[in-house]
């Protein structure tokens, strides 16, 4: 994959991505289909956001021994771009996921991972660059990933904690995504460090609006009374330009206390591009990093 423009037209291709929305009016009141061909996963069609005044589907997934254990709660990971992580049928490039589900169980069995709830949230389609944008760009608009999070912290997550049996505080809620979801995902991070402190940063589009989110990180970071633990990852065949977008994130959080192996993974990955394949073999070493389980 080429740097410059080229990388940014293969980034800007998917900001449209493909909705998957419902009709249901309340949130509340939606039930739970089995989601994808996963069998502990469970789709709620139609989440009604009155925030965006928008639906989409909410896929979530159980980790082994939820339902054996009705006395116990779980940490939680909240994935953009929802329709890409567990469902051949709804992904952005037909048959390919980032299989979360069978990634996640399977270093959940190995105890490298804490067992967690992981809920993906399908992008507004059309909306897509709006929602995931934390800045207007006076040419391609954006800007209303502040409304984004409201959704996320005043409707999703208590509907999730309601639905689900989970923990609560930042140190058992993370936040992530890839491209502009990882952009998106980051900014929010910081901006609610008291409510998301485990962040999955995956090839974000740090491009955006004149590199925007470095800027915020280098205004926001010395506010901060808590760092959240991020994972920032990048492949090295994204583009030059891509890669040092990346590079210039990290070295800025580090600038900021961010310490490598404490509160912060880059990752640079070799021959990493930027579509669901690679990012779906990002998540094993993404989830161990931030949720570790006893045996790391």
């Amino acid at each position: 994959m080429a740097d410059g423009g080229e990388r940014c037209s293969t980034q800007r291709s998917r900001l449209g991505t493909q909705s998957q929305t419902g009709t249901q009016a309340g949130a509340q009141s939606i039930p739970a289909h089995s989601g994808g061909r996963h069998a502990r996963t469970r789709r709620h069609q139609g989440f009604r956001s009155r925030i965006l005044k928008s639906s989409r589907d909410v896929t979530v997934y159980l980790p082994p021994g939820y339902d054996e254990e009705p006395d116990r709660a779980w940490p939680l990971l909240i994935l953009q771009d929802g329709q890409n992580l567990f469902d051949p049928e709804t992904s952005f490039i037909r048959g390919r996921t980032w299989r979360v589900a069978e990634t996640a169980d399977e270093v959940i069995a190995a105890g490298a991972v804490e067992p967690l709830v992981i809920a993906g949230v399908a992008n507004g389609g059309e909306r897509r660059l709006a929602e995931y944008t934390p800045s207007r760009d006076w040419k391609m608009g954006g800007g209303e990933a502040g409304q984004y999070g409201e959704m996320l912290q005043r409707e999703l997550l208590p509907f999730l904690r309601k639905e689900y049996r989970l923990r609560s505080g930042p140190a058992h809620t993370g936040l992530g995504g890839s491209s502009l979801g990882g952009l998106a995902s980051l900014w929010l991070g910081l901006r609610h460090p008291e409510v998301f402190g485990k962040l999955a940063v995956l090839s974000p589009s740090v491009w955006w609006n004149h590199k925007y989110i470095v800027s915020y990180v280098n205004d926001r970071a010395p506010e901060l009374q808590q760092r959240p633990r991020i994972w920032l990852d990048v492949g090295d065949a994204e583009g030059r330009r891509t890669l040092a977008d990346a590079e210039l994130l990290a070295a800025r959080l580090r600038a900021h206390g961010w310490r490598d192996g404490a509160d912060l993974h880059f990752e640079r990955v070799r021959g990493g591009t930027h579509d669901e394949a690679a990012w779906a073999e990002r998540v094993g070493p993404m989830l161990r990093f931030l949720f570790p389980g006893k045996s790391q």
